[in-house]
């Protein structure tokens, strides 16, 4: 089954630190988000693979946007 890891406010993206295919275990980070000069790392919500990374370094997510999917 599929985890769909989802940014949970609006950030840039600071340091993507999975590559896709990667092995993740239940809170490894994936990246790293800054919002107002604050680091919030994102972590994986499940262990599995990550099958699909859909932010790069530079970007700006919103609230509610998927940043990666481990299966």
């Amino acid at each position: 089954m599929a985890t769909e890891v989802r940014a949970e406010m609006v950030a840039n993206v600071w340091k993507v630190v999975v590559a896709e295919g990667a092995t993740v275990e239940d809170g490894d980070t994936l990246v790293i988000l800054e919002s107002m000069k604050m680091e919030i790392p994102v972590i994986a919500e499940a262990a599995g693979t990550v099958s699909s990374l859909r932010v790069n370094e530079g970007d700006v997510v919103q609230e509610g946007d998927v940043i990666a999917v481990i299966e």
